[in-house]
């Protein structure tokens, strides 16, 4: 039903344009058609031409489970007040003053693509880099895909202590038959197939109770077909203080797993995983010629407050790749306001600032924090806050005559713009399905735009 002081009907919908199809934007889509005091119609719009955003681009490729989410995420682009515009890009294809005419609304899901930086010398050397672009490239990301990417370390080490740091750790060290499992990508595959890697180190500047990976992923190490974890006693030891103030279950358990590491007998394995802590990366040693030739780091003590202090004491770790895996960051829009300190869309509980009738979900409202569900909640609130401007007409409609579907679609063919819709991803999807099926593995990838929209429905 329709409040009396919304403009809205279901002869002229509340419109809707969601930027990025992400988890954040499916379930902002997912919120806006749930609920029933308003009709809506929701355009999901993406640069890429595939959907789902970080579960097909950052989740791990072989968390095959965590990538089910997909299935939620089918019907709500399924529905027929959804539409998903892919390969159109926001602030070329579609400028904000051209979304401002066609929609009533705009909500940003674009999430944190980028990443924070060590800061330390050495960091633009050739085997540095971030976890952000090895995972992109591992999982098929069209912008990371055409990468000339050679594994030709022996030792690699990965700074940070999250889940992206031990997915990348895992990936480096797992058997070709492991990965074959998962649905990498091929080139990845056979990169990773022909390297030489023996030793990962994983570093985190504080001890193992301020981790914040998951319990889950710490255990995979111990489970590596040709892969012993490594933990030094020392560096696992927690004050009996600090550990019986510890209220947080998963850390408990995290620590457990780590002093069962630290007491194993390496079975001889041919990779080994270093789980260190106490260490900060301090300089990217340089061979000369522009490569990594080693990771200087000094040992850390925790002071009263936690926070690690260094002890002047150093070691150099045999290594020529480094991966930063310390934080993502949000990249501002083309004329949405962003905050360069945070990395966030300036926003009230979602509401852009000063801006009415545009809203924020996601990692770029928050910050990068939680797991895929937290994006949930997080885009359901900000939803309802929507829901209740538009039915107490709190901002300005778009023009009825702009404000279609079909004003839309002319216009980005007025530019040209090659539209993928989720009709044409469906096509791409059992394609990928099936190839892989004929390789005994889950999916097999397209990487490349081009090959991408190629794979288009019938007309």
């Amino acid at each position: 039903m329709t409040t009396s002081s919304s403009p809205f009907s279901p002869e002229r919908p509340l419109r809707v344009a969601v930027i990025g199809s992400g988890p954040s934007g499916i379930y902002a889509a997912e919120a806006l058609t749930k609920q029933t005091a308003l009709p809506v119609e929701v355009d999901v719009f993406d640069r890429l031409p595939t959907p789902y955003g970080l579960v097909r681009y950052g989740v791990a490729p072989d968390h095959l489970t965590i990538k089910s989410v997909t299935k939620g995420f089918e019907k709500t682009l399924s529905d027929p007040r959804v539409r998903f515009l892919g390969n159109v890009e926001f602030g070329t294809d579609l400028t904000y003053e051209e979304a401002r005419e066609h929609y009533d609304a705009l909500v940003y899901t674009v999430g944190a693509s980028s990443d924070r930086r060590l800061g330390i010398p050495g960091e633009d050397l050739h085997g540095s880099m971030s976890a952000t672009e090895f995972v992109a490239w591992y999982n098929g990301h069209p912008d990371a895909a055409a990468r000339e990417l050679v594994l030709n370390a022996t030792g690699v080490a990965v700074v940070g202590v999250g889940n992206v740091a031990l997915d990348v750790s895992r990936i480096l060290s797992k058997t070709v038959a492991e990965l074959r499992e998962s649905d990498i990508a091929e080139h990845a595959l056979s990169a990773l197939e022909r390297s030489p890697v023996q030793d990962v180190w994983v570093l985190g500047r504080r001890g193992p109770a301020q981790a914040t990976f998951t319990t889950k992923e710490l255990r995979e190490f111990g489970e590596l077909a040709g892969a012993d974890p490594i933990v030094k006693p020392a560096e696992v030891q927690v004050d009996e203080a600090a550990e019986a103030a510890l209220t947080d279950n998963v850390k408990r358990k995290n620590l457990e797993v780590l002093r069962d590491f630290a007491v194993r007998t390496p079975e001889g394995k041919e990779r080994r995983i270093h789980l260190r802590f106490l260490v900060s990366p301090v300089e990217i040693l340089d061979d000369g010629e522009g490569n990594v030739a080693g990771l200087r780091v000094e040992r850390n003590r925790l002071d009263e407050n936690g926070n690690a202090v260094g002890t002047g004491e150093y070691e150099t770790l045999p290594v020529q790749m480094v991966l930063r895996s310390i934080g993502y960051r949000g990249v501002a829009l083309p004329g949405v306001p962003f905050d360069e300190r945070r990395g966030v869309i300036p926003n009230e509980g979602g509401r852009v600032e000063g801006r009415p009738g545009e809203y924020t979900a996601g990692w770029i409202k928050r910050g990068p924090s939680g797991v895929i569900g937290t994006n949930k909640k997080d885009a359901v609130d900000t939803v309802a806050g929507l829901l209740a401007d538009a039915g107490a007409g709190a901002f300005p409609a778009a023009p009825d005559g702009e404000a279609t579907r079909a004003a839309v679609d002319a216009r980005l063919a007025r530019k040209g713009v090659d539209v993928y819709t989720f009709e044409d991803w469906q096509v791409l999807d059992a394609h990928e399905l099936a190839q892989g099926q004929g390789q005994g593995r889950p999916r097999a990838k397209v990487v490349h735009k081009r090959e991408m929209l190629t794979h288009r429905r019938k007309a």
